[in-house]
C-alpha cells in the first residue's frame, strides 16, 4: 500500500529562536524584541530570519502566536551619550542643575532625555524628578586661598576678600557632572575667580593660562557649570552675568611687507626694502634679532588688513624715489602691526643725493651716506661713491653695498606659508663700473648702467626696492619699488573662512595660510 506524506498537521515547540537554526512552517519559537518575549509560528521555512524587529513582526516567515509581557526595566544608571538604550531602560540625567530619572520608550543611541527642562518625548518618558542640584556636596570649608582644586558634585563658597582664586577643574568628566561656585564675601568684581579648565573644553573653547581663561568679575555671582560632553565641555547653566565669560581668541601668525622704495634719477641710489615684520621665529637675523609674538584674534572680531603700494621711481633730476607706503594689520582687540615703506633712492643732482629713510634705508649718490632703515625692520642703504656708483638699496636681511659696490641688500627668507620664500630685497644703486649692479636676494630691482642697462623695478608683492637709474651718457629716471604683502597664519580648527580682498588660501599642516597681495579683511 503506497505512503502518503502528509506533513508536519501539528505545532512543534522549538524552543528559543537561533540564528543559525532551520524553521520550517508550523514550527513554534520564542523570541524576544523590543524587550518583550512573545511566541511566534514558523509559516514558512527560514535560516536568520529574525520574528520580529523593534516589533515589527517578520510576515514573509513569521506569524505571532502569543504576545508576551513586557521584562522588567533595567537600571542603566547615569545616561551616556554614545550608549544604545533599549525600550523600558531607565537612566538618570542632569538637566539644568536637575538630576531626573528617564524610562526609554523606545530604542535609541545619543538622544538626550531632556533639554533645557522640555523632555524628548520621542524616546523618554520622565518617570521621577529630581530637586535643584541633587548630589551636590556643599563643602563646610570656605576656600580663601589663591588656588583650588575642584571636583565634580561638590560647591564651594570662595572669599576672595584677600586674594584673586584660580580654580582648577577636574582633568576628566562625565556628561552631567556639576561642580557650583558662590561668591562668598561678595568680592569678586575686586579679586576675580579664573577657570584653569585643565585640557577639557569650557563653552566650546579650547583654553590655557596665557589670558584666554573663563574668568568672573561681578560681585555676588553663583556658578554652576555641568559637563556636556567632549565637544562643548563645560557649560555653565548659572552664572549671574549676560556676558560670554571666555575670552575667545586664538594665535594668528604673520608676515607684513611693506611696499619698496622707488629708485632715485640719474646715477640714483636704489630703493630701500620694504620693513619686514614677522612673528615666526628662527627667521630673522642681524637687525632683526627676534620674531615677534603672534597675534591674539577674538572670535568675531575684523582685522583689517593693508598692502602698500611700491614708490615711483625719480622722474628727474630735481626728485628722489619715492618711499613706498606702509603695509599693516589692525583690529579693536590688537596693537597695530605696522612696517614702514622702503625709502626712495638718492638722485644723482646735487640737491637731492641723499636716500630717504624708511623701513629698509635707501641707497645715496655721489659721496652721501646711505639712508637709515627702520630698527627692527630693516636695514641701512648703501653710501654713494663720488666717481662711478651710487649706493644700493638696504635689504630685510643686510646693508645695501655688501660687496663694496652697488648691489642693494638681500631680503629675507620666510616659511610662513609651509615653504621657504625669500622677500624684501634692496634695490641695486646706478653702478657706472660695473655691468650688472644686482638689486637684493626678494625682489630687489636691478639698478642702471650707463646707458647701455635701464633700471628694473621691484618685484611685485615682495617688497623689492626698485633699481637707480642710470647716467652719463644718457639720464635715466629711477625705476619702481614692488608692492608689499601680508600674510596669516592661523590653526586650521579657528579658521572661519570670512575674508575680503580675495586672499590666496592654502593649507599648511594643521594651519590655513592667507596671502594678502591686496588690502582686504579677515573676520576672526
Amino acid at each position: 500500500m503506497a505512503t502518503i506524506d502528509l506533513g508536519k498537521i501539528s505545532f512543534t515547540q522549538k524552543g528559543t529562536w537561533a540564528s543559525g537554526t532551520t524553521y520550517e512552517a508550523k514550527d513554534v519559537v520564542q523570541y524576544t524584541d523590543d524587550n518583550e518575549t512573545s511566541s511566534y509560528v514558523a509559516i514558512a521555512s527560514s535560516t536568520n530570519q529574525a520574528p520580529s524587529t523593534n516589533g515589527t513582526v517578520n510576515t514573509s516567515y513569521w506569524q505571532l502566536f502569543a504576545k508576551g509581557s513586557t521584562i522588567g526595566s533595567t537600571n542603566e544608571g547615569v545616561w551616556n551619550i554614545a550608549t544604545a538604550y533599549q525600550k523600558n531602560a531607565v537612566v538618570q540625567y542632569t538637566d539644568s542643575g536637575v538630576v531626573s530619572t528617564y524610562l526609554a520608550i523606545t530604542d535609541s543611541t545619543g538622544q538626550t532625555p531632556s533639554t533645557a527642562g522640555t523632555v524628548n518625548s520621542t524616546y523618554w518618558q520622565l518617570i521621577a524628578k529630581g530637586t535643584d542640584s541633587v548630589g551636590l556636596s556643599w563643602q563646610s570649608t570656605i576656600v580663601t586661598g589663591t588656588t583650588l582644586t575642584a571636583q565634580s558634585g561638590n560647591g564651594y563658597w570662595i572669599d576672595t576678600t584677600s586674594n584673586a582664586c584660580t580654580v582648577t577643574l577636574p582633568a576628566s568628566a562625565s556628561v552631567g557632572d556639576t561642580i557650583e561656585f558662590s561668591d562668598y564675601a561678595r568680592t569678586w568684581g575686586t579679586n576675580s575667580i579664573e577657570f584653569d579648565t585643565n585640557g577639557l573644553n569650557y563653552q566650546g573653547n579650547q583654553t590655557d593660562l596665557s589670558g584666554d581663561n573663563p574668568t568672573y568679575n561681578t560681585n555676588g555671582q553663583h556658578i554652576r557649570i555641568v559637563y556636556s560632553g567632549a565637544t562643548q565641555g563645560w557649560i555653565p547653566t548659572v552664572d549671574d552675568d549676560v556676558t560670554l565669560e571666555t575670552s575667545q581668541t586664538y594665535d594668528a601668525n604673520f608676515l607684513v611687507i611693506a611696499g619698496g622704495g622707488g629708485g632715485g634719477y640719474d646715477r640714483g641710489g636704489g630703493g630701500g626694502a620694504g620693513g619686514y615684520r614677522n612673528s615666526t621665529s628662527g627667521e630673522l637675523s642681524g637687525r632683526l634679532a627676534s620674531a615677534e609674538q603672534p597675534l591674539a584674534f577674538s572670535i568675531g572680531t575684523v582685522y583689517t588688513i593693508t598692502v602698500g603700494a611700491g614708490g615711483s621711481g625719480a622722474p628727474n633730476n630735481t626728485s628722489k624715489g619715492t618711499t613706498g607706503s606702509n603695509s599693516s594689520i589692525s583690529g579693536s582687540n590688537i596693537t597695530t602691526i605696522t612696517s614702514n615703506g622702503g625709502g626712495g633712492g638718492g638722485t644723482g643732482a646735487s640737491a637731492v643725493q641723499e636716500g630717504l629713510t624708511g623701513g629698509s634705508g635707501a641707497g645715496s649718490g655721489n659721496g652721501y651716506s646711505g639712508a637709515l632703515g627702520t630698527a627692527g625692520q630693516g636695514h641701512d642703504g648703501g653710501d654713494g661713491n663720488a666717481t662711478h656708483y651710487a649706493g644700493g638699496g638696504g635689504g630685510a636681511g643686510a646693508e645695501g653695498n655688501v660687496s663694496g659696490t652697488s648691489e642693494g641688500g638681500n631680503g629675507l627668507s620666510s616659511s610662513i606659508t609651509g615653504s621657504s620664500v625669500t622677500r624684501a630685497g634692496g634695490g641695486g644703486g646706478h653702478d657706472l663700473a660695473n655691468s650688472a649692479p644686482q638689486g637684493g636676494t626678494g625682489g630687489g630691482g636691478n639698478g642702471g648702467q650707463d646707458s647701455s642697462l635701464s633700471p628694473t623695478s621691484g618685484t611685485t608683492n615682495t617688497g623689492g626696492g626698485g633699481g637707480g637709474g642710470a647716467g652719463s651718457t644718457a639720464e635715466q629716471p629711477g625705476a619702481s619699488g614692488g608692492s608689499g604683502v601680508v600674510i596669516l597664519r592661523v590653526p586650521t580648527a579657528n579658521y572661519t573662512g570670512t575674508t575680503t580682498g580675495s586672499p590666496t588660501v592654502s593649507v599648511s599642516g594643521t594651519d590655513t595660510v592667507m596671502i594678502f597681495n591686496a588690502s582686504g579683511t579677515y573676520t576672526g
